[in-house]
């Protein structure tokens, strides 16, 4: 070979190892205490990209909730398409859910999947290992199926440092369920990567690892092993859980924190384990990573926990043993809407999905483009017009609006439309306006459906203020003109 050639070769190298950087939207910059950040625009146009997963070789893989997968690649930004599962059943929030790759994804090129099917009228959840050959995905091999609803699925997937596959489940909204060990739905299991049992589970033939959830959407280990998941709650106590191994997490008979009598009998009795955090009001915590990179210093050894009804990031500063959470940061408040999910890339960046287009949209959203993947990252250009991240606050003595803007608005809408063949209206509504026995009752007890599951939750845990306060604002609001209901009034059918 001559030296012409030799160094035509070496120059081509050269460039191909420097790639330009990439080019993106930018939507905001972030000011810490010390650090910069940029939020820009990775892609646009998706449908509810519901889990996110950054593999070993620094790929992003996108699920979207309707079965597709795709992979960007984050040096070029470029995005391809592999995978449509036409047997998933998107309804409300079934559908492709959960998503994670090996951890040694070059030697074991097998992505991880989740996702609800429905065959006549039995609704099943599907765990499902492809493997990664030729650009494609491939082999679909079922690893685990279990019984899945139209709410309530979960659900999470990720390896631990023992290199065990753990999945979060959902109860399917079925309040039997979470507590009995012979039903694999409100748990979270443990599998070797071939789906089969380890041998080291609390019981060896069982893949079930900790009960007593009611539907977690975040699921996150730490840099020293430690698991963390995010839960829904009812109407109250959406949680952060620390997950030990046989670990009992209360549902349905404890909501949150363990202060009623009857959740301290029932903690006793059965050695319950109390979220790390909980929030009442509600945020609808969805998915969860843990960030330990020195690339945003002001961040290492948080979780990053996106949010549905509260519409942010949310930081949680762990404590240096992980085991509390001191305190708490929001951001992006109604900024980009629902936020689903967060991964962190290899260089520290983190990725994070919009969630706008999915069964419960919120007023002004979806936004031009939704849904969207969202990178944050370092950057040396100062901004005038930076947004920073806000300390968590408890707020006391709410309002009516404001009560109700914190736990109805997400269903009923901020201007009492509803959602059309799921939630009820409440502007012009009779039952709101009329005799406001019926309503408070209503509003204390909550509301069964036929099959057994909770339609509506009861909001009993609201004081006679807060009832009658949160009642006048709807039959005051959207056209309703209705007589005041004092807190005598709820007292007495308390």
């Amino acid at each position: 070979m001559s030296k012409n050639w030799f160094f035509a070769l070496a120059f081509l190298a050269s460039c191909q190892s420097k790639l330009p950087e990439l080019v993106l939207e930018q939507l905001d910059t972030i000011q810490l205490a010390t650090s910069t950040l940029k939020v820009e625009v990775l892609a646009d146009s998706l449908n509810v990209p519901w889990d996110l997963e950054v593999d070993s070789e620094g790929f992003l893989w996108i699920a979207e909730q309707e079965g597709k997968v795709s992979r960007i690649n984050l040096q070029t930004g470029e995005q391809r398409y592999l995978l449509q599962i036409p047997e998933v059943w998107k309804v409300r929030t079934s559908g492709l859910l959960g998503m994670v790759s090996h951890p040694d994804f070059s030697k074991n090129p097998f992505l991880y999947l989740n996702y609800t099917v429905k065959n006549d009228s039995l609704i099943r959840s599907k765990l499902v290992r492809y493997t990664y050959k030729g650009d494609t995905l491939m082999e679909p091999k079922v690893l685990l199926e279990i019984e899945g609803g139209t709410s309530h699925n979960g659900s999470r997937l990720a390896f631990g440092p023992d290199g065990k596959l753990y999945w979060a489940t959902g109860d399917k909204h079925d309040y039997t369920y979470a507590q009995n060990r012979e039903k694999l739905n409100g748990k979270i299991l443990r599998l070797n990567p071939d789906g089969s049992i380890p041998a080291d589970n609390p019981d060896p033939n069982s893949a079930v690892w900790a009960w007593g959830f009611r539907n977690m959407q975040g699921l996150a280990f730490s840099s020293s092993g430690l698991l963390y998941t995010s839960e829904h709650g009812d109407a109250i106590e959406d949680e952060v859980n620390l997950i030990q191994k046989s670990g009992n997490y209360g549902w349905p008979a404890i909501e949150g924190k363990q202060d009623l009598s009857a959740e301290l009998e029932f903690a006793a009795a059965n050695q319950t384990i109390e979220p790390i955090r909980s929030w009442t009001p509600v945020i609808a915590p969805a998915g969860m990573t843990y960030y330990g990179s020195e690339a945003i210093p002001e961040w290492k050894n948080t979780l990053l926990l996106t949010t549905l009804k509260g519409k942010s990031l949310r930081i949680l500063f762990l404590s240096a043993d992980g085991q509390s959470i001191p305190s708490e940061e929001i951001l992006f408040e109604n900024r980009y809407g629902r936020l689903r999910d967060v991964a962190e890339g290899q260089d520290g960046a983190i990725y994070l999905s919009t969630s706008n287009q999915d069964w419960n949209p919120q007023p002004g959203f979806p936004l031009p483009g939704d849904d969207k993947i969202l990178k944050i990252s370092p950057t040396q250009r100062q901004s005038t017009n930076s947004i920073s991240p806000v300390k968590a606050t408890e707020v006391v003595a709410l309002d009516g609006k404001q009560l109700y803007q914190s736990y109805c608005a997400s269903c009923h809408k901020a201007d009492g439309a509803g959602v059309e063949g799921v939630f009820p209206a409440l502007a012009k509504n009779p039952l709101v306006s009329g005799d406001p026995k019926p309503l408070i009752e209503l509003l204390l007890q909550g509301k069964t459906s036929a099959n057994g599951a909770q339609a509506m939750p009861a909001f009993s845990f609201l004081d006679n203020r807060e009832a009658a306060e949160i009642l006048n604002y709807i039959r005051s609001a959207w056209g309703n003109p209705s007589s005041p209901i004092s807190s005598t009034q709820i007292e007495s059918l308390r």
